[in-house]
């Protein structure tokens, strides 16, 4: 790679601040397989009118106007226009991390109102804010349990997001702690518990469960806690739908929740950025990443907000941290915190129906895979025709249609993972149904 300056003569300054005559010294450590012989493929620089012209026709590509189907973790939620009011005030937008609580009331409140509103979702007593996403919050809950139990083997249900069992794997990989994953039931695409029952043993540091999973399919959450339990493990329970806490009975039985808020005003935006979450129990507060906000009173008596635990390598010496995640996501959380403020309970309950219904409709009279209870994403079997070649035929319609599963299960090739949500509409939703039925 290589770097020009403006002039000839700027990058002499350059090199003779460096001690060198010549870019080829600057190089000389480097072995010649790696260095470019030619200069970078580079067109000239361009005016800021043609730039935002460029921009233009690269959005222009986008699926702009066309309905989605496709969940597995991203979801299409419609965003109220209040969540952008908020997060584009300069005072969030641009503040940093707020080490000065009397500089930063006003984000610490922010932050504090979102742990509270966690909690009473996930029906955990404390909260962090917040992890980088889903799949990080997964393997730190995982290394949290270990922490605690002193243990290091770990069970995943092979219905827990896939992607999400990828990043696991590469965090334990090399801290000798294995991950084993359990089976799902062929009949429902539910965790099949028996084979869960034959892999726990006194050294497993806990069992990691999503709800709803990643084929759709709510899970017996309690069961799962008291297989857990049975051997002094603890349960992770994990969501990537955050709406259907709107409807289902919050996982209190869990010891950690670990989960994705994207549906939470965050648009899929190409993947990111999102904002994960970890709560638990009180009694693990010590060992829970990140960092919390808490309550107190400042000089004058008046409630005030302040960075209570921080337990990050930043913080702390490395061998104490709990975590090497260093940020908070602060303005992703609060995007969540406006939209739970704007819905309220009520409405996440109305909004969480509403996936529910619309999801059931589309799954009428279609051939489903598994006939387990499920919330807006249900997995269906394509039939005669390939998942590609149906939503091959959708793209026609300006229908983005399901996830074809042969990717990340082989025995499902043939099936097709689909999502419904509010902003699914009845015509469209026919569409599909005529493509696959």
């Amino acid at each position: 790679m290589r770097y020009l300056p403006n002039s000839e003569l700027e990058r002499g300054q350059m090199l003779a601040a460096l001690g060198y005559d010549s870019l080829e010294q600057l190089y000389a450590h480097l072995p010649k397989e790696v260095l470019l012989a030619r200069a970078l493929d580079l067109p000239p620089g361009k005016s800021e009118y043609e730039i935002i012209d460029y921009f233009r026709a690269l959005g222009d590509r986008n699926a702009a106007g066309y309905a989605c189907f496709l969940g597995a973790g991203c979801y299409s939620h419609y965003r109220p226009v209040m969540c952008d009011v908020v997060v584009s005030r300069g005072e969030f937008l641009t503040s940093y991390t707020p080490y000065q609580a009397e500089m930063a009331q006003g984000t610490l409140t922010t932050i504090f109102e979102f742990q509270t509103m966690i909690c009473q979702l996930t029906g955990m007593q404390v909260a962090n804010a917040s992890m980088y996403d889903g799949s990080t919050a997964v393997p730190e809950a995982a290394m949290m349990a270990m922490r605690i139990t002193s243990r290091s083997k770990i069970l995943v249900s092979r219905t827990l997001h896939p992607e999400y069992r990828t990043v696991l794997g590469t965090y334990l990989r090399h801290l000798g702690a294995p991950v084993i994953e359990f089976g799902y039931d062929a009949e429902t695409g539910q965790a099949d518990w028996g084979d869960l029952e034959s892999k726990l043993d006194d050294r497993t540091a806990a069992v990691i469960v999503q709800s709803p999973n990643f084929l759709g399919s709510i899970e017996d959450w309690r069961k799962a806690a008291a297989l857990a339990h049975s051997k002094g493990a603890l349960l992770i329970y994990v969501f990537t739908e955050a709406v259907s806490l709107g409807l289902l009975e919050p996982p209190r039985d869990a010891d950690i929740v670990a989960g994705e808020l994207q549906s939470f005003a965050h648009p899929p935006s190409f993947g990111g950025p999102y904002a994960g979450v970890i709560a638990a129990r009180e009694k693990y507060i010590r060992q829970i990443p990140g960092r919390l906000v808490g309550e107190t009173k400042d000089t004058n008596g008046n409630r005030a907000f302040c960075l209570t635990l921080a337990t990050r390598e930043q913080h702390i010496r490395r061998e104490k941290a709990t975590s090497n995640i260093c940020t908070n996501q602060a303005l992703i959380a609060l995007m969540a915190t406006v939209f739970l403020s704007v819905y309220g309970k009520q409405g996440l309950r109305e909004l969480a129906q509403q996936n529910l219904s619309k999801a059931h409709y589309l799954a009428g009279g279609l051939p489903l895979r598994f006939q387990g209870p499920f919330f807006n994403e249900f997995v269906v079997k394509a039939g005669a025709r390939t998942p590609d070649e149906i939503n091959h035929e959708l793209l026609g319609h300006k229908i983005i249609g399901g996830l074809p599963l042969g990717r990340f299960y082989p025995e499902l090739r043939d099936c097709l993972l689909l999502c419904a949500t509010e902003m699914s509409k009845r015509a469209q939703m026919d569409l599909v149904k005529k493509a696959i039925a």
